[in-house]
């Protein structure tokens, strides 16, 4: 039987250090690829995959989101719990939003957002992310990054480039190619120093209801990127880089395939 949780919680009044929660946003709808949170990868569907990692992460709690019962059913049925959500969600952040609403969530532990789509996640990364909070008390969300491997990706506008300061802070996020090349450079070196975005948050639950709740600003939306929203309501977002093989995330039948390939394989 699924277990649905929509009781919020008593919270507890000591600080937890080191713990942290999972939330794991489910949509059914998928442009490109109908139903691909249930699509079969090597056995089983992409949804318990991805809880399969998590709970390894060593997770007090991880919870599945979604507005759709066939996904809750499946989830319910390899022993994940829902939490039903909105179907109106602009995306995956308001929905772990809604959760840490929903189940009374308080800022003693950091809540992970680790996608559906996301299959090869790293159980280690996701501990990683919730410790940068730990370790940052004064930072509102946590990310990862992993070091540009050439020209080609650096140029590539479906990869998020980030820039970050000394102490870890990120600086700016872009889909063109950042630092830019200055007088006397190029591309064809800049790139060596340059780092790639991995989309794994961990936030403080205020910092969540404060996004879920604010617009999109100007920036936000010439990117196409969530995370300038808490950088314009000035949110530090720390970041550090992360060279675990997190594998690709399934948009397309061909991304499907390819995780496919390396689960059969044994390398992740």
């Amino acid at each position: 039987m699924t277990r649905r949780l929509v009781m919020s919680r008593k919270a507890d009044c000591r600080v937890i250090e080191g713990k942290f929660r999972v939330v794991i946003p489910a949509r059914l709808d998928s442009t490109r690829l109908p139903g691909k949170v249930l699509l079969d990868i090597a056995g089983k569907p992409m949804l318990q995959h991805v809880w399969e990692r998590a709970v390894s992460s060593g997770a007090e709690q991880v919870i599945v989101a979604t507005d759709n019962d066939r996904v809750a059913d499946v989830a319910g049925s390899f022993g994940a719990d829902v939490c039903m959500t909105r179907a109106d969600c602009r995306s995956g952040t308001d929905r772990v939003a809604e959760v840490c609403i929903k189940l009374g969530w308080d800022n003693l532990m950091p809540v992970v957002n680790a996608q559906g789509d996301a299959p090869l996640i790293p159980p280690a990364s996701i501990r990683r992310v919730a410790g940068l909070l730990h370790r940052n008390p004064n930072a509102s969300l946590a990310t990862l990054c992993v070091s540009i491997k050439s020209a080609e990706e650096f140029l590539n506008r479906n990869v998020v480039k980030v820039v970050f300061d000394s102490t870890g802070r990120a600086m700016y996020f872009s889909r063109a190619g950042i630092p830019a090349a200055g007088h006397g450079q190029s591309d064809d070196t800049v790139w060596r120093g340059a780092w790639r975005h991995l989309g794994l948050y961990a936030y403080r639950p205020d910092a969540l209801t404060r996004l879920s709740q604010t617009p999109p600003c100007a920036l936000e939306e010439t990117e196409r990127l969530e995370q300038l929203r808490a950088m314009w309501l000035g949110m530090t977002i720390m970041i550090e880089a992360d060279e675990e093989a997190h594998g690709p995330d399934v948009d397309t039948a061909a991304d499907l395939e390819k995780v496919a390939a390396i689960l059969r394989s044994g390398l992740n």
